[in-house]
């Protein structure tokens, strides 16, 4: 295994004894919690972990080996697997990764920013050789620790906003843009759309803000938006479309958040007989392999999944960082089918 010098390790860390002193706790007891071992009441607990998180106290799970050991480990953290965008994106890292030796160890936050925060934290006490999050958008003590690591980040699925090192993706902004003026153009005035992740989905709502001002600026209008608490599925879209076109303002067209929730609302138009698009269009995200099976293809916004999980992790194997942080984007494309 090749040894290297990292600029990790070239900064100054805070130790477990900073973690005590402002902690207002013995030392011991810092390490009883960062070890998980004997009885420590959940306050302390608690007021131990904001303190190393407040002055960027990584615990190393692998103190008392070699400092300049070449830990082949990537940390992956993912926001859900209950559909197919993520698990195509993770084969495209697993895919690149294994070719240098590397190996992805993933974290499911479930959309929750502090579900990622505690796996993040959890993942730099390994020294992984980088990471690789969903988003841009991150806690303050997420990007405080990466800061004070100085650890690689490669942040992807999306390119509106600032990364920490490196993102790659595409424009949410456009695509929801892009989206709304096929529809505005196909002559539809009263839209409806449909989430799901109880909004948690950042980028989604990205999509939806974009998609609203350019429908309002062209003097229509969003007359219903129903997103789910739940994770996004095909009989949760069947349900909620059959919810939106009872509203009283009767859409003509829908936006859904994703082809999962969208493929539910063409299951629902064909079984009440609603033709499409002439009686309402259907709209959705992702462009994944299942629709070619559908009886009517949805016209959707395909995204180069798997080639933005390929381009991060040959960016962590191989970047430069001396140029700063920087955005790759690989665009997602509007395929128009059936529906609209």
């Amino acid at each position: 295994m090749v040894k290297r010098r990292s600029a990790q390790a070239d900064r100054i860390q805070p130790t477990m004894h900073d973690v005590a002193q402002r902690a207002g706790v013995s030392q011991m007891t810092v390490s009883r919690v960062m070890r998980g071992t004997g009885y420590i009441s959940k306050d302390v607990r608690k007021e131990v972990v904001r303190a190393a998180r407040a002055i960027g106290y990584v615990h190393n799970r692998l103190a008392g080996g070699n400092a300049t050991y070449d830990n082949p480990i990537v940390g992956v953290v993912v926001p859900t697997l209950q559909n197919r965008v993520f698990t195509e994106v993770l084969s495209g890292i697993n895919a690149t990764l294994g070719e240098s030796g590397l190996r992805p160890v993933f974290g499911v936050s479930e959309y929750s920013l502090d579900a990622e925060e505690d796996l993040v934290f959890d993942l730099l006490s390994w020294r992984p050789r980088g990471l690789i999050l969903a988003g841009l958008e991150h806690t303050d003590p997420l990007q405080r620790i990466i800061a004070q690591t100085g650890v690689r980040v490669a942040e992807i699925m999306d390119t509106d906003g600032a990364p920490m090192s490196a993102c790659f993706g595409f424009s949410h902004v456009k695509a929801g843009e892009d989206m709304a003026r096929h529809l505005i153009e196909r002559g539809y005035r009263t839209f409806a759309y449909v989430g799901s992740q109880g909004g948690l989905d950042l980028r989604a709502t990205k999509r939806l803000k974009a998609f609203r001002r350019i429908i309002q600026q062209a003097g229509a209008q969003l007359v219903v938006a129903e997103t789910s608490q739940g994770a996004s599925a095909m009989d949760v879209g069947r349900a909620m479309t059959q919810k939106v076109l009872q509203h009283r303002d009767a859409p003509r067209a829908i936006y859904y958040a994703n082809d999962d929730l969208a493929a539910g609302g063409l299951m629902h138009c064909l079984a009440e007989g609603i033709a499409m698009p002439d009686e309402v269009a259907l709209a959705g995200f992702n462009g994944l392999g299942f629709l070619s099976a559908l009886p009517k293809l949805i016209t959707t916004t395909v995204t180069p999944r798997f080639d933005i999980g390929k381009a991060a992790a040959e960016w962590l194997m191989t970047a430069d960082d001396s140029s700063g942080p920087r955005k790759i984007e690989l665009p997602a494309t509007l395929r128009i089918g059936d529906t609209t």
